[in-house]
């Protein structure tokens, strides 16, 4: 019988190899504007939420109503994407447009030829190559071909209580020296120093290590696309976080709920997480209340007295880095591409704002405004109500200085794999996460750093073998 380790191997080989032998031919996009009123579209997203399925729909209905396009609208969970793209393209039923992928998606569709290129570029020429974040657009470039037209961007981030750090005359935590110097100082019985994820097989505890290790210079590949993990700069990382973990945290394995939960309780002073955890430190989330002692006569005390650091730099590293996700808009090969391409432009600049809106603490801008008004939807951001139970704007409780180094944080934005074209070698280890299988056993069992390096990229190599 196979191991489920092996069946997710031969699931990703099978899933590559259906791929790699279809091929479809991309449509001409034409040049000029075709009349596409009566024509009709397939979209598909990769968010499935109701309510965020109920909000786009209604961008839809004002895109048809404007331009007379019909759109289906197709969700499919991100675990089934690979299955549900290799099908398709069995069947040469590919969706004209897909929405809301992640980078290694992209990379996926691109290795494949299932992007229509040309049709990627003239949309982000007709919207305006100046008005996005270069470094979006640069993760999603395969050498002169764009793959797809970044829409939004999430990031992991490192979160500080500002009060705690003022009064002890601390800087803010933007080194792994500065991080080791603040959690010693704030650590005591009452306060860990810091709080981050430990528990092994858990994609959110590879993400906080990603975060870190970025910027200590540790890649999973080099540009050769050979595993390095075992280099000195992984093991520089995980000796380092493991170092946080074992001196200056809370007791237990952390997962994504109990470290949120420790900070919310103000038992922790650092903690790492995405950009999604700020509508619910403003309290506007029942199920996820901050509860610690000051919270209880102001719910946004936490929010009002947290400060960021987007990147991390580690001794190691020539520059600050983070870990995030830039999500993308790109229309396939065999697209019916005229509409496609009007759909993507509506979603980029009509409808952007709307689309924003849905979720404003996990969708930061990465196009800032239009040649008119460069930072039109930006500043529109910052005004979007965000929150579950409640809504507001994020500026009623963050400083113009967090909300600033949110939007600016996409410019240090790197993920393992990508630049190196493995990103279907990142997306199967994000399946048997032996990286955060080592971080668990540095950070909670004190197992030998450099040990671990090594285990973690032997492993990453078979995955990387069986793939090819």
């Amino acid at each position: 019988m196979k191991t489920r380790t092996s069946q997710r191997r031969a699931i990703a080989s099978v899933a590559m190899a259906a791929l790699a032998v279809t091929t479809l031919a991309a449509c001409d996009s034409g040049d000029g504007e075709a009349d596409t009123e009566g024509q009709a579209i397939v979209v598909q997203t990769t968010d499935t939420i109701p309510d965020r399925v109920a909000a786009t729909e209604e961008i839809i209905a004002n895109f048809t109503a404007e331009t007379g396009i019909e759109v289906e609208l197709v969700g499919v969970a991100e675990d089934q994407f690979n299955q549900v793209l290799t099908s398709g393209a069995a069947a040469g039923e590919l969706p004209d447009v897909i929405g809301s992928i992640g980078l290694t998606q992209v990379r996926t569709l691109g290795a494949n030829d299932l992007v229509d290129t040309q049709a990627v570029q003239e949309v982000l020429e007709s919207l305006g190559e100046d008005t996005f974040s270069p470094r979006a657009l640069e993760l999603n470039r395969d050498g002169d071909d764009l793959l797809a037209i970044p829409g939004e961007s999430w990031a992991q981030l490192l979160y500080y209580r500002t009060d705690l750090f003022e009064e002890a005359g601390l800087d803010a935590p933007e080194t792994y020296d500065d991080i080791l110097a603040a959690a010693e100082a704030l650590h005591s019985s009452d306060m860990a120093g810091f709080v981050g994820a430990t528990s092994p097989g858990d994609a959110f505890t590879q993400q906080t290590i990603e975060h870190v290790a970025l910027g200590n210079g540790c890649e999973m590949v080099n540009e050769a696309g050979e595993v390095v993990f075992d280099s000195p700069e992984c093991v520089g990382a995980l000796d380092f976080y493991g170092n946080l973990i074992d001196n200056y945290s809370v007791p237990g394995a952390q997962d994504v709920d109990t470290v949120r939960a420790n900070y919310f309780a103000g038992d922790a002073a650092m903690f790492i997480w995405s950009t999604f955890v700020l509508d619910e430190m403003a309290g506007l989330r029942d199920d996820a209340l901050p509860t610690c002692d000051e919270c209880a006569d102001n719910p946004a005390f936490l929010a009002e007295n947290t400060g960021v650091v987007p990147a991390i730099l580690g001794p190691d590293g020539e520059t600050p880095a983070q870990f995030g996700q830039i999500t993308n808009w790109t229309i396939t090969a065999g697209a019916n591409a005229d509409p496609a391409k009007q759909f993507v432009e509506y979603m980029m600049s009509d409808g952007y704002v709307d689309w924003l809106a849905i979720a404003p603490e996990g969708k930061v801008p990465v196009r800032f405004g239009t040649a008119e008004n460069p930072t039109e939807y930006s500043d529109a951001w910052q005004t979007l109500p965000a929150g579950v139970d409640r809504k507001e704007p994020l500026e009623n409780f963050y400083s113009e200085e967090v909300l600033e180094a949110l939007q600016t944080g996409v410019d240090d934005l790197l993920l393992w794999g990508i630049p190196q074209g493995q990103g279907d070698l990142a997306g199967a280890a994000l399946g048997e996460l032996p990286i955060a299988d080592a971080v668990a056993n540095v950070a909670n069992g004190g197992a030998d750093p450099e040990a671990e390096a090594q285990q973690a990229a032997e492993t990453l190599r078979s995955i990387q073998d069986s793939l090819q």
